[in-house]
């Protein structure tokens, strides 16, 4: 090959490819973090997508013969939200320094909140999904609140949510937060309802410990969940329960509860709360959820 100012163009084009493999390479990894990084995005926003909100409000809303649509439905599923506050009510022991104020951590669009003014003079709704939170204010200012129900692929059902008119709206506020990091000027509350969040929590211990704080002497905590830990919403090492223990023995969602909440609370009660999720008109979530009662030592 013919040489030009002393430079061998066999290097020249050697150099050349590298160049532009590198380049490539480059390219490559740049995208591949780029789509990482939007997976991780996508997954963390889950709560934020038009498909959630239109699912929960659903969820909390919808009347039966818009959710049951078969015969076979569990309909002792339905009504989820309302018992979780009925739960909360029932437990409740209105007495001389236990504030009326109750705290719906977890809220989603907020069908819990609302109930819980039957009882409590002042309901605070917390979410992390500010999309569910914006709904939940909507819903508080307006009292309804329209949506699409998917019926399968691109084909909806126009349906509206409506909070019941013989409910308070104006003792409920509803704000973004992270139930890991909760503001200390929210106060203390008589009642604390965290309905299927703790599996969904990136640190569901500290939460836990926080709830000490959170419930005034005599109080009222409610949680339930159906101990669904998954690791990419929490990393195994942060898990309250569901694993196996150094010696083999299991340690269940609920060993974790007692554990954590023990020093600073009292068992009182259990149940088992069956709840469905609506997807489609055929595809549904249908789950049991442990609800777990405790009360706040003096």
């Amino acid at each position: 090959m013919a040489q030009v100012w002393g430079i061998d163009h066999r290097y020249l084009v050697a150099s050349t490819f590298a160049v532009a493999a590198g380049a490539a390479l480059y390219s490559t990894y740049k995208l591949r973090k780029l789509q990482r990084r939007l997976a991780t995005q996508e997954e963390e926003n889950i709560y934020e997508s038009e498909k959630s909100l239109q699912e929960y409000l659903l969820f909390h809303y919808a009347a039966p013969s818009e959710v049951f649509l078969w015969d076979a439905a569990p309909k002792d599923a339905f009504d989820f939200p309302r018992r979780c506050a009925d739960m909360c009510i029932e437990y409740f022991d209105a007495k001389a320094g236990v504030p009326n104020r109750a705290l719906d951590i977890g809220c989603a669009v907020g069908r819990h909140t609302f109930e819980l003014t039957k009882c409590f003079d002042d309901v605070v709704g917390i979410d992390y999904s500010h999309s569910f939170v914006d709904a939940c204010n909507e819903l508080k200012k307006t009292g309804s609140m329209s949506y699409k129900m998917l019926l399968e692929g691109d084909l909806y059902q126009d349906l509206q949510a409506v909070v019941n008119p013989a409910l308070d709206r104006e003792k409920s506020s509803f704000q973004q937060g992270d139930a890991c990091c909760l503001s200390s000027t929210l106060g203390q509350f008589g009642c604390v309802l965290a309905a299927n969040l703790i599996c969904r929590l990136h640190t569901p211990k500290d939460f836990l410990i926080s709830l000490s704080k959170l419930v005034a002497p005599g109080g009222t905590l409610v949680i339930t969940s159906p101990y669904t830990f998954l690791r990419e919403y929490t990393p195994r090492e942060n898990w309250v329960g569901a694993y196996k223990k150094d010696d083999g023995t299991e340690f269940t969602g609920f060993q974790g509860l007692k554990t954590i909440l023990g020093p600073h609370f009292d068992f009182l009660a259990d149940d088992n709360f069956p709840f469905f999720i609506r997807e489609t008109r055929r595809k549904n979530q249908w789950t049991v959820a442990h609800v777990t009662v405790w009360r706040r030592k003096n």
